[in-house]
């Protein structure tokens, strides 16, 4: 990229930015002015996306802030996410891994055969319930963009999940926080296990995990919930072969699928810091710049992600959501419910069993 490349984003990056600090404004008065709250029990994210569907919604958005906007949906939401790696330790990331690895895969599954069932009684499309199904269970719209070459989804289909699934990700992040807490009783790894399976895109996870660390204070579990989506993220590898194979058996074999292209990269970002923050604290963990540097990327990570919050809830258009019909909508709807209820159950039957 060029010069004037970088110079067309910074409208919407400024914007973003924006609504950011409104929404820490905003987070202040109502929970420290009004309530009397020494710090605020409202969360700073939750009133970014909401700010940011109000004015995405009500007043036009101009081309020039788009590009921007597309840049912090995007790579200001991983840089956020790759700054989040500095609250862990590796030895953490491997105990979460291990319980959330089968309750991923269990998840998968089971909501793969609950849409199986139901697009046979509603008879939707082949390839929209996929598109759904892979957005359901792994991680959104980044997964729906990846498989709709290989099922040879059209436009609308593709549209149609993406609204479906921005639907349900946004409910399913103002809500789950709240439930977690209400039904897991405040602990930290439960929690985290179920808001990083029972929540569509990664965005919308880290929204969910920081809503529940402002709300809670639980840091625990934003690190938690954020290590299993990045976790869940990585079966894209494996699942988009498995859909091309179930749509294309008895077709040409499908060209141009490649596992580097999907790759979710900014997991090694994420990866890497935990390996910073373990070989500083070795080293330097007495240091004072070192104890800052750390509090400054934690700080940057919050920002981060709530700039990208705000730029989600900017571009999240109600009209196309209305227009999705309501058979896409039960789809969809059944596939949050079947993921969140069978990522308790798996949660209950690991409480029983193994702790």
């Amino acid at each position: 990229m060029v010069l004037k490349d970088y110079l067309v984003l910074i409208p919407g990056i400024i914007l973003a930015f924006i609504l950011y600090s409104l929404s820490q404004g905003f987070n202040n008065i109502i929970g420290i002015e009004l309530l009397g709250y020494s710090k605020s029990p409202i969360s700073t994210a939750m009133i970014a996306i909401l700010l940011g569907i109000f004015f995405g919604n009500f007043f036009k958005i101009r081309e020039s802030f788009q590009k921007g906007l597309d840049f912090s949906r995007d790579y200001i939401l991983k840089l956020g996410i790759i700054c989040l790696g500095i609250q862990l330790k590796p030895f953490e990331f491997l105990e979460f891994g291990k319980v959330a690895i089968p309750l991923i895969v269990i998840c998968i599954v089971s909501v793969l055969i609950v849409i199986k069932l139901i697009i046979k009684k509603l008879q939707i499309p082949t390839r929209m319930a996929y598109l759904i199904s892979i957005g359901s269970t792994v991680c959104g719209t980044t997964a729906i963009m990846a498989t709709a070459p290989v099922i040879k989804a059209n436009k609308s289909e593709i549209s149609y999940a993406i609204a479906n699934i921005t639907l349900f990700g946004i409910l399913s992040l103002l809500l789950y926080p709240y439930f977690a807490n209400f039904y897991f009783e405040g602990n930290s790894l439960f929690a985290g296990l179920f808001l990083g399976t029972a929540i569509h895109e990664t965005s919308q996870v880290a929204a969910a995990g920081l809503i529940y660390e402002q709300q809670f204070n639980s840091p625990e579990t934003l690190n938690i919930a954020t290590v299993t989506k990045l976790i869940r993220n990585t079966f894209l590898i494996v699942m988009i072969p498995i859909f091309a194979f179930l749509y294309n058996r008895g077709q040409a074999k499908e060209k141009g699928y490649s596992i580097l292209s999907i790759f979710p990269y900014f997991v090694l970002g994420f990866v890497g810091m935990i390996i910073l923050r373990n070989v500083g604290d070795e080293v330097l963990s007495n240091n004072n710049n070192w104890i800052d540097f750390i509090n400054t990327i934690k700080t940057s990570s919050k920002i981060f992600l709530t700039m990208a919050m705000a730029a989600i809830g900017l571009s999240t258009n109600l009209k196309d959501i209305r227009n999705m019909g309501y058979k896409p909508f039960i789809v969809g709807f059944t596939s949050m419910l079947t993921v969140g209820i069978v990522s308790i159950l798996t949660i209950e039957i690991y409480v029983k069993f193994f702790i």
